[in-house]
């Protein structure tokens, strides 16, 4: 029998736990920003968010939320191709869970599209995924505690000591508000690897209905 499955059951699942602590660790090892649980949740609770605020079901958002919240969990296999390792891990750990499989299709399609390398926004679940996990840009990302060996992507989050997303389904635009430190870096050193992330924002909100708009220092994008 299928069973309703919700965010807290794969929270307190021990896979999932482990999996997402190793993952986290691999991506240290390689010198990643934080992958972590810290990630995981805040990436699933932006995702449900996002659709609860646009209205729609419970559901789809607890969905989203799921899918926040394992996207990440490939990168205990490796970092390339994070995605599609991550999908199958989220098969299996779902279905021996007893989630309907048209439920766990949907996560699956989700994790596997949520990268800017090759990713698409193929459902409201897939963009809300999407508009989340790359709205977690912050400085407590960092975990590189010498400021002199910081790499592009170190200084990029250092710098952002504010990161908000705006939802108005009124006026269908989702802001990413960001504060930046421009004494760190340059708003052109965010574009340089942010820029893909962005447009892949763009197309996510599109599939939402909705308007994407960047706003870094209080100046719309």
């Amino acid at each position: 029998m299928s069973e309703i499955i919700k965010l807290k059951d794969i929270k307190e699942n021990p896979i999932v736990r482990a999996f997402i602590l190793v993952a986290d660790k691999n991506l240290e090892a390689m010198g990643y920003t934080e992958h972590g649980f810290r990630h995981a949740d805040l990436t699933a609770n932006i995702a449900r968010n996002i659709l609860l605020r646009l209205g729609y079901s419970e559901r789809e958002a607890e969905l989203a939320a799921i899918s926040g919240y394992l996207h990440d969990i490939g990168n205990v296999v490796n970092r390339e191709g994070h995605c599609i390792a991550g999908a199958m891990i989220a098969y299996e750990i779902l279905h021996s869970l007893g989630m309907p499989l048209d439920e766990i299709a949907q996560i699956m399609s989700a994790i596997g599209n949520h990268d800017e390398e090759s990713g698409y926004p193929i459902s409201n679940i897939s963009a809300a995924l999407i508009i989340a996990d790359k709205s977690d840009v912050h400085y407590t990302r960092v975990r590189n505690p010498n400021p002199s060996t910081f790499d592009i992507h170190d200084r990029v989050n250092f710098a952002v000591h504010r990161s908000f997303l705006n939802v108005d389904n009124e006026a269908k635009k989702i802001r990413l508000e960001l504060d930046v430190d421009t004494n760190q870096i340059s708003i052109m050193e965010y574009f340089e690897i942010f820029l893909q992330r962005m447009l892949l924002c763009k197309r996510a909100a599109d599939v939402l209905g909705c308007n994407f708009r960047l706003v870094i220092n209080q100046l719309e994008m």
